[in-house]
């Protein structure tokens, strides 16, 4: 009897959540062309039809929901499997797949991994960085062992342990014509002056949320869809915006001329990690959490 590949029950899973093939094959990092082949490499392997296929949408077949169950408890069985091993390891060795957003990762990363790699040298660790939507996806996929997150984000399907908050901050040019960083009232800001990073990244809606915008006038039309691209528009003193406080000191910002001044207290958010409900890891999960929690309250006793 041929059995079907975890690969191919990964990719049916996909086309399930995402109802759309285009999407779903973007999800699993293949071509379009090649995720179709699969998914029919996989409804002939099974001898029925899983997908009825229009050229306007995807349906998935009656059959095709009941396999989709079935396939999701096979992928949680064969993790289950690699995790029950690795639980007899040593803590924090042996391989560890990370999913990291873009608004930590290029903070965050370069200063605590040579200190994780010192305390803990058997760690095999696989980095991956993406959007909050997409990496929630590829640990529910079990793509990925453990994200690490910006808060609050909605999130089903995982556990999630709250690491320490990150201060907004208010970033402009030096000498910039928009604003006194000094002295300055939020809600009088002049028309289209904010900017932010384009939708689909958690940092835009959290900075809305922490730093009180009301008027949603004051952000700008053209928005950015990187932190380099938001900063070079800064440092053009194009608009004003609103960093993490992780972003000081970073290459980020040297060379350019854009400068940060604090906000009130409760303009932050929180950093944590996630993983899936159940996993055997979480213990692990946890002591690296520790990890990341000391290492930051470290860092801000000696700045």
């Amino acid at each position: 009897m041929t059995l079907p590949t975890l690969k191919q029950l990964r990719y049916f899973l996909a086309l399930v959540e995402f109802n759309h093939f285009g999407r779903a094959a973007e999800s699993c990092f293949v071509s379009q062309s090649a995720f179709s082949i699969a998914i029919r490499d996989l409804e002939n392997l099974l001898a029925t039809q899983l997908v009825d296929r229009t050229n306007r949408r995807v349906t998935i077949t009656d059959i095709g929901r009941e396999i989709a169950i079935q396939a999701r408890l096979t992928l949680n069985a064969a993790e289950s499997l690699v995790e029950m091993a690795q639980s007899s390891q040593l803590p924090l060795s042996g391989k560890l797949k990370l999913g990291v957003i873009p608004t930590i990762a290029p903070f965050l990363l370069p200063r605590f991994l040579p200190e994780l790699r010192k305390q803990y040298p058997e760690l095999q660790l696989y980095l991956v960085e993406d959007t909050t939507a997409r990496v929630h996806q590829k640990l529910l996929s079990g793509e990925l062992d453990l994200i690490i997150i910006a808060l609050p984000f909605a999130l089903r399907g995982v556990e999630i342990s709250t690491l320490f908050k990150d201060p907004f901050l208010l970033a402009c040019r030096t000498r910039s014509t928009l604003i006194d960083p000094l002295y300055y009232n939020i809600d009088k800001l002049e028309q289209e002056s904010i900017l932010l990073l384009e939708d689909g990244h958690c940092l835009r809606d959290h900075a809305l949320a922490a730093c009180q915008i009301r008027d949603l006038n004051q952000v700008s039309r053209f928005s950015a869809s990187s932190l380099l691209t938001l900063i070079e528009m800064v440092d053009a003193d194009i608009g004003l915006t609103f960093l993490p406080e992780m972003a000081q000191g970073s290459p980020l910002l040297k060379g350019t001329r854009v400068k940060t001044y604090p906000l009130k207290e409760k303009s932050f958010r929180e950093i944590g990690i996630a993983w899936r409900k159940g996993s055997r890891r979480e213990k692990e999960f946890r002591l690296l959490g520790e990890f990341l929690t000391h290492f930051h309250q470290n860092k801000i006793k000696h700045q």
